[in-house]
């Protein structure tokens, strides 16, 4: 009865992988590294939106449904992958799902941070930022990308937490959260958080330490007046050099 007509996310941890990644999943499971779309698209991927796209457009065609959103949870470069429907779902996204903004997660702006996540390089990222305001634009709406960033994983130091600060700078970005990595039982991050290596390779992987950590937030965020104390100084120290 209290119903209003409002499906406020359709989506989930990864909102488009709707559907088995491949044939061999159903034999075998996931890959080593489930590396579906690192370092790029694997050629056994089905990249498709076909079943996502058809539960959207069931979900606008019950009676009494004002609005089905869908506020978070999708990879980009999933659509990007997808050639025959990721531009239909681009589309239809902008001009039937975005409730005025849509958080999406690029992580981070330093390729060799990424790496070390396991994510597609920053040029996916900007791509996507350009086709999303275009999709926009067409529909005759005014929508905006909110960004999820990451400090302190393991593998990114200050030359890292430098070029983000300078991509969020070039791209007039300035997130009002960022996300300090957490160890989190049973993943890889927290595997080299704690073992200091990558247990792919056997490489040695660089852990900040507390002081840089905050030094990392902090650059994340240089336009806070709070961070200027931790933020300027560094600057001058690396200047210096």
């Amino acid at each position: 009865p209290g119903f209003k007509g409002y499906l406020h996310d359709v989506g989930g941890p990864t909102a488009n992988f709707h559907e088995p990644a491949c044939a061999k999943q159903f034999r075998e499971g996931a890959c080593r590294g489930k590396s579906c779309l690192f370092p790029k698209p694997c050629k056994n991927l089905r990249a498709t939106h076909g079943r996502y796209l058809a539960l959207l457009r069931r979900l606008r065609r019950i009676e009494g449904v004002k609005k089905v959103f869908v506020r978070s949870g999708l990879r980009y470069d999933f659509i990007e992958a997808d050639a025959e429907t990721g531009g239909i779902f681009l589309r239809e996204l902008c001009e039937h799902h975005v409730s005025g903004q849509l958080k999406i997660a690029p992580e981070h702006a330093s390729d060799a941070a990424l790496a070390r996540m396991r994510k597609s390089g920053v040029r996916k990222f900007v791509e996507f930022m350009r086709r999303f305001y275009d999709a926009t634009r067409a529909c005759g709406k005014k929508q905006f990308l909110v960004p999820y960033f990451m400090c302190a994983h393991p593998g990114t130091g200050v030359d890292e937490a430098i070029v983000l600060a300078r991509f969020l700078k070039e791209h007039s970005l300035r997130p009002e959260q960022v996300q300090e990595f957490t160890p989190t039982p049973g993943t890889l991050a927290t595997c080299m958080y704690y073992t200091g290596m990558d247990p792919f390779t056997g490489a040695s992987v660089h852990v900040p330490d507390v002081a840089e950590r905050k030094l990392q937030r902090a650059l994340m965020q240089y336009w806070l007046p709070a961070n200027r104390r931790v933020v300027a100084p560094f600057l001058r120290q690396i200047e210096k050099k």
